[in-house]
């Protein structure tokens, strides 16, 4: 291992080389010549469909992409004014650098990426925390109370002690396989079944503190705001963040992370198969994806019927489906026998979190202003157990607007605004930070429209993101290894493939969109009879050995 290698998303349920398959010469693979330009369906524009979509035209293979709205999924980057860079982030908006197959396409796109604003980090500048009435400005943990400090060590002795944390990361560092798997394998034994709070509570590090303790730590945690939101969720859910450092050193795309997906769309790749030079994901579907899928039909075998909401009908051999899962039972409706039972049972299961962001634009960045009363800033990166709970800053330069993320809410901190307009959203967020902050008017600083979203709200995710429960670990595998072994499965339920964040074993980041709609290349090359490189093997090649590891019925 390189003394300084760094933490990826690498595994640790699948440890495989996602960014090493991608950046390799030998390409992802190839398809036997008599399938050059099949065309294959895509269903959804998010990041997983297109990177499938992408990666997919490379080959050779003509990829049919349908979505029912925008392109970008939940990397949405609403523009303040058209045309003008500054953006407020509805979906995703702080991506860890570890997400390397990820930043692959970033760098490949030619995107720029800058810290994210996250608490206690030189991108904030100040960070407050205002709790139970107490109000804290900080630069770094050092600057608060001793009970922060407390909280923050017994965090890191726990997941020390009872994790193996230092072992887990330097095994993914190295990629030590053999090593990683071994460990995380008696993780999953251990902890499937068993909450994040659980941990917590029966951690002797936070078991023999107070409550307080643990109360402090869900509503403010460390890296990247509170945890508590998560508390209910499966512990292997939250050891996957923490091991493959998804929380922290975090990066946003400068001018907005949708561009990620677009420049896919456009993007004309100079290695490409069958296709002339020049051509893109647009120019093959003459500048539009499809419109959105109503229904998906079995007409036999390598025909599966795609009808989209204006009664067009498509028949290919193979589909990939990147939507939200709980949309193949509720807004498209599918034959029950593209999948089995189990698999429908998995994405059935699947527990979306709620959550809602309310942006502003101002007419600078005023929170560099210091007080001179009291010499601090007079706004600040703020965490908080009112109704805002955390609020960021962007700062796009002295002579551009700032951002303010007013107000960004998970589960049911994100149900309390649900009901309401925008604008009632941003009295009632600015009315929280008053009680904070009341001798600044940001209100004077608003300019514009105020922007917002609840995802739950909307047709198309039905929530945000996937918060596994104990005891799906079972789940989870059935949806993410459905990309493998199609070979053994009944006609009826080959060909069509399932992929996004919420297949993956890391919700909420665009790692696991990426990852999963890499899987489903390679089982569509493999279903057309193709194959990875020798050289270069690919997921499903290596599966039986890496795969992740069966708990049983």
């Amino acid at each position: 291992m390189q003394p300084d290698a760094p933490v990826t998303i690498f595994g640790p349920d699948f440890p495989f080389a996602y960014d090493d398959w991608i950046s390799n010469p030998a390409g992802l693979g190839r398809v036997p010549d008599d399938a050059l330009g099949a065309e294959v369906a895509v269903i959804g524009a998010g990041m997983a469909g297109m990177v499938a979509a992408y990666e997919l035209m490379r080959v050779g293979l003509r990829p049919v992409v349908y979505e029912p709205d925008r392109i970008g999924g939940r990397l949405r980057s609403e523009q303040f004014v058209p045309g003008e860079p500054e953006v407020a982030e509805l979906g995703g908006m702080r991506f860890p650098v570890s997400s390397s197959a990820f930043f692959h396409y970033v760098d490949a796109l030619g995107l720029r990426s800058r810290p994210f604003p996250n608490p206690l980090t030189e991108a904030a500048g100040s960070t407050v925390i205002d709790l139970g009435g107490e109000t804290f400005y900080a630069k770094t943990l050092d600057d608060l109370p001793p009970i922060y400090r407390e909280i923050s060590d017994a965090w890191e002795s726990a997941l020390e002690r009872i994790a193996g944390f230092s072992a887990l990361q330097d095994a993914i560092r190295a990629r030590d396989t053999a090593t990683l798997k071994s460990m995380w394998n008696e993780l999953v034994r251990e902890w499937d079944d068993r909450s994040f709070y659980d941990f917590l509570a029966t951690s002797k590090e936070f078991g023999n503190a107070t409550f307080r303790h643990r109360e402090l730590f869900g509503q403010v945690g460390f890296g990247t705001g509170g945890w508590d939101s998560d508390f209910s969720n499966s512990m292997l859910e939250i050891l996957r963040v923490v091991v493959t450092n998804c929380d922290t050193d975090q990066r946003l795309i400068v001018g907005g992370a949708e561009q990620v997906p677009h420049r896919l769309w456009s993007a004309t790749p100079h290695r490409i198969a069958h296709w002339p030079v020049g051509t893109s994901l647009s120019s093959l579907h003459s500048g539009a994806p499809r419109a959105g899928v109503a229904a998906i039909r079995r007409l036999g075998p390598d025909r599966i019927e795609v009808t989209d909401r204006w009664g067009d009908s498509r028949v290919f051999s193979a589909v990939v489906a990147t939507c939200q899962a709980w949309l193949l039972s509720t807004e498209i409706e599918c034959d029950e026998s593209l999948f089995s039972q189990d698999l429908w049972m998995a994405l059935d299961r699947t527990r979306y979190m709620q959550s809602s962001k309310t942006f502003v634009m101002v007419d600078r960045p005023f929170w560099t202003d210091t007080d001179p009363t009291t010499g601090r800033d007079v706004l600040s990166m703020t965490l908080t157990d009112r109704l805002t709970r955390g609020t960021y800053l962007f700062d796009n330069g002295p002579d551009r607007p700032g951002v303010i993320c007013l107000s960004y809410t998970w589960m049911s901190d994100a149900l309390k605004v649900l009901p309401h307009p925008v604008d009632r959203r941003v009295e009632l967020s600015l009315a929280a930070l008053k009680k904070i902050y009341p001798d600044l008017d940001i209100a004077s600083h608003i300019v514009g429209r105020p922007i917002t979203v609840s995802w739950e709200d909307d047709p198309n995710f039905l929530g945000a993101f996937k918060g596994a429960l104990p005891g799906h670990y079972r789940y989870n595998t059935r949806m993410y290894n459905h990309f493998h072994g199609q070979e053994h499965l009944p006609d009826a339920e080959r060909g069509i493939f399932i992929a996004g964040d919420d297949v993956s074993f890391t919700p909420a980041w665009v790692e696991g969109a990426v990852q999963t709609g890499l899987n489903a290349v390679w089982g569509v090359i493999a279903h057309f009879a193709g194959a990875s490189h020798p050289s270069n093997p690919g997921p499903g090649d290596v599966f039986a050995e890496l795969g992740p590891i069966d708990i049983g019925p």
